[in-house]
């Protein structure tokens, strides 16, 4: 019975960690992009476009 309440609670670690790195890469990809907008946005303002 032990052993699976601990197989179970690994899997379910397991699980959580592997989505989320799934969430944190996503999040990583959207302030990039977030990123990518200020800068250009910035830079249009700096040559008065």
């Amino acid at each position: 019975m032990i052993h699976r309440l601990i197989t179970a609670t690994l899997l379910a670690g397991l699980l959580a960690v592997t989505a989320g790195c799934n969430t944190m890469e996503g999040l990583g990809e959207d302030l990039q992009s977030l990123g990518g907008s200020v800068e250009g946005a910035a830079s249009k303002n700096k040559n008065g476009e």
